[in-house]
């Protein structure tokens, strides 16, 4: 199976959507307020190495405790951010593509079947309390996430905005791509 592979913030999206989502929370559900000292202290213990990335971004998602009607405020979220995906995505074909993302699975999964996309793989967070199953969709867990539901692939083309985030996937196609804003840079990252 021939695959193209493509991160999401940065990449297709322009800007990060799991922050987005959060501010577009916010103003819609100012309680979320609460959870900001919370998030602040584990974004200190995580850069002091004290828990991982995947705790870090559990405790940020204690937000979602506070949506009352999570399904119509990603559906709400997508009606006013969609215009985010970047123009060169949109105008192309997608059924070989699997968006592979950080970001929680279940705000990506509504553009799944909007951009006709083979798959979207992202972080496995729970939207009614923030709590994660497994680790956070990043760097070598991207991988292992797509041989885990993947067997026999070869990824003709990977796209990223950021080398050193997504080293992982590049390293698994033919072509490598970085993408800024608009413009998409062919590169072997050999150099």
């Amino acid at each position: 199976m021939k695959i193209n592979l493509y991160d999401f913030d940065g990449t297709i999206y322009d800007g990060d959507s799991t922050r987005d989502f959060f501010f577009y929370e916010l103003r819609r559900h100012p309680l979320i307020l609460i959870t900001i000292p919370y998030t602040l202290i584990s974004a200190i213990l995580y850069v002091l190495h004290i828990i991982n990335k995947t705790k870090m971004k559990e405790h940020f998602y204690l937000f979602l405790k506070y949506i009352k009607d999570i399904d119509m405020e990603i559906d709400s979220f997508w009606d006013t951010h969609y215009h985010n995906i970047k123009n060169f995505y949109i105008i192309k074909d997608h059924k070989n593509d699997i968006i592979i993302s950080a970001s929680p699975e279940f705000l990506l999964m509504p553009l799944k079947d909007k951009l006709k996309v083979k798959d979207i793989i992202a972080s496995r967070v729970n939207k009614y309390n923030g709590k994660t199953t497994g680790l956070n969709c990043h760097d070598y867990e991207k991988v292992n996430r797509l041989n885990e539901k993947y067997k026999n692939y070869h990824v003709i083309n990977a796209y990223t905005d950021s080398y050193k985030s997504d080293y992982p996937i590049l390293e698994l196609a033919d072509n490598k791509y970085l993408v800024k804003k608009n413009k998409i840079i062919k590169t072997d990252f050999n150099n």
